[in-house]
């Protein structure tokens, strides 16, 4: 009995870990991104836009959806100023979506002096039926934007210098949609379980998709086509959901042009934001990010979120079980052994990548709080409803 018990608890876990390892071999095998100019080295310029290409100004159009990000927009700002790529080849439209504070007057004051185009919409004031979200947000700014690609970031991030450039060099005749690395920022322990957490989530993305299986993304950093955001209709089909700006439409595109979606691994590439400062802060965002789940149409992210909650409830169970079945004590072991095995190996070279390898030591707390943790916010999640930025939003 104890023997048939322990393999239904290891089976899980080894499923999960041959996944894990199948993410691993994608990653190391992704060509690392042509190298971008040195980033100690100001005094070198950024190579012109392709032939091709240079009567299309801009050929970029970074577009950025906010809501009381006063505070933090300045900073984004300087960064985009900062960029090495001409600021003939791209433009910023900022939306600014209902805010509360001097959201409007920061981007309009910084737009007197701004070395590249930068534009202001103000979802409030445009035309038509009152709308709201960063989807709205979003769509009004693909209609007003001049650019052949659309580059997306959030209001509170920061962004490197070749962070345009980047993109910009993958965004050949044959790529659709380009997703790009995301690391969070913060000191504490909090702040690095959620760092550890978002690296293996960011991870994961995008060795689906250099498995040619995308499962998610992050609207934090990516770009892609407008003409292809159009021949998708864009949002339709989900704009009643709140969040999945970015994982709805990379299925989208994914459906419509296989081979063209791509990850940009490249560290100057990388989009840093702050982590949640409080674990209320942290729960509000998880709801919001698991209650687009249970809208996916395609399989990928629907059988890789059940690998992931199969293994973590087999390592509960165990735990949970040993007391009153002593005898599954090797089982249990083999199994956390397993699962927390794959987690490091998989870790290791991503965590090299983002400059973080000291997060692996919290591995092992991270995977005693996941399973608590998951279950609450699946659940959540599954409801539907909940608070984000003084804004109620209900489940649709």
């Amino acid at each position: 009995m104890s023997k048939a018990l322990g393999l239904l608890l290891l089976a899980a876990p080894v499923v999960y870990a041959v996944q894990m390892l199948r993410f691993r071999q994608a990653w190391n095998a992704a060509t690392p991104h042509p190298a971008t100019p040195d980033t100690s080295r100001p005094e070198q310029p950024a190579p012109p836009p392709p032939a091709e290409r240079r009567h299309q100004a801009p050929y970029l159009s970074v577009l950025i959806a906010a809501r009381n990000e006063a505070a933090n927009l300045p900073l984004l700002l300087t960064d985009l100023q900062r960029q090495r790529l001409p600021a003939s080849v791209f433009e910023v439209l900022v939306v600014d979506d209902h805010s509360t504070d001097a959201t409007a007057e920061v981007v309009a004051n910084a737009a007197r002096t701004s070395s590249f185009s930068l534009r202001l919409l103000q979802l409030a004031t445009l035309p038509g039926p009152v709308r709201t979200g960063k989807k709205a947000a979003l769509e009004a700014a693909i209609a007003q934007a001049n650019g052949a690609w659309v580059v997306c970031t959030d209001a509170d991030c920061r962004v490197l210098p070749n962070w345009l450039l980047a993109h910009h060099q993958m965004q050949d005749a044959t790529a659709h949609f380009v997703s790009g690395p995301v690391l969070l920022t913060g000191q504490g322990v909090l702040a690095a379980l959620q760092g550890l957490e978002l690296a293996g989530l960011v991870a994961s993305g995008a060795a689906g998709i250099l498995l040619h299986n995308p499962t998610m993304c992050n609207g934090a950093n990516l770009s892609y086509r407008r003409a292809s955001f159009a021949a998708v209709r864009g949002f339709s089909g989900n704009a009643h959901v709140a969040s999945g700006d970015d994982e709805f439409l990379l299925h989208k595109l994914h459906a419509a042009y296989p081979a063209g979606i791509r990850f940009l691994k490249d560290r100057q590439a990388i989009v840093r934001t702050a982590a949640q400062p409080t674990l209320r802060q942290l729960l509000r965002q998880r709801v919001r990010w698991a209650s687009k789940w249970q809208h996916y149409r395609t399989t990928a992210p629907r059988r890789l979120a059940v690998v992931v909650l199969a293994a973590n409830v087999a390592l509960a169970a165990g735990a949970l079980a040993l007391p009153w079945q002593p005898a599954l004590g090797p089982w249990v072991l083999g199994s956390w052994v397993l699962k927390l095995g794959a987690d490091v190996l998989f870790l290791l070279p991503v965590l090299h990548f983002f400059e973080r390898r000291r997060w692996l030591a919290w591995v092992p707390v991270l995977q005693v709080a996941y399973a608590p943790y998951a279950l609450l916010v699946g659940l959540a999640g599954y409801r539907g409803g909940y608070e984000w930025k003084g804004r109620q939003v209900k489940k649709q």
